[in-house]
């Protein structure tokens, strides 16, 4: 519940709030130019996770997956704040490869969620074909190098 409060409903509300007072255009932030400051707070707000996660202390898998995301965000932060790379897409590749570090390679079937996100983001014309290769690879890398190392 604390890495989804800290990781999820926080940020999500964030951004929530900024569309109300119109400093966002819309809860996609589609406007690449709007993304800096959400997600500099979102990241924020997962750093505070992280550091109740290992006060607490909590499951060592959980943690580990909680600082992948930290560190696939902060990545992603980097690029949009010059390019416009699928975030959805990263989340989506992240969870399809630590689904299948976690419980097997039965959950590599995940990766045709995954592909429906990148398609969906696409034929929505949210993203380029570039723009979600780039962020699934994003996440994919960055969920397996650091989950795999910290798990």
């Amino acid at each position: 519940m604390l890495a989804s409060l800290f990781c999820a409903v926080i940020p999500y509300a964030m951004i929530l709030r900024g569309v109300r007072r119109g400093h966002l255009t819309d809860r996609h932030i589609g406007v690449r130019e709007q993304r800096t400051k959400p997600l500099l707070l979102g990241l924020a707000s997962v750093t505070v996770g992280v550091v109740l996660l290992l006060v607490l202390p909590a499951p060592r898998e959980l943690t580990a997956l909680i600082v992948a995301s930290l560190a696939g965000g902060v990545i992603a932060t980097g690029v949009n704040h010059f390019w416009k790379s699928s975030v959805h897409a990263g989340v989506a590749a992240a969870t399809t490869v630590v689904l299948t570090m976690v419980f097997g390679p039965w959950l590599l079937l995940t990766a045709a969620i995954t592909a429906a996100v990148a398609w969906s983001r696409v034929h929505l014309r949210d993203h380029t074909t570039a723009q979600v290769l780039v962020g699934a690879a994003i996440g994919g890398v960055v969920a397996g190098v650091v989950f795999g190392s910290l798990r």
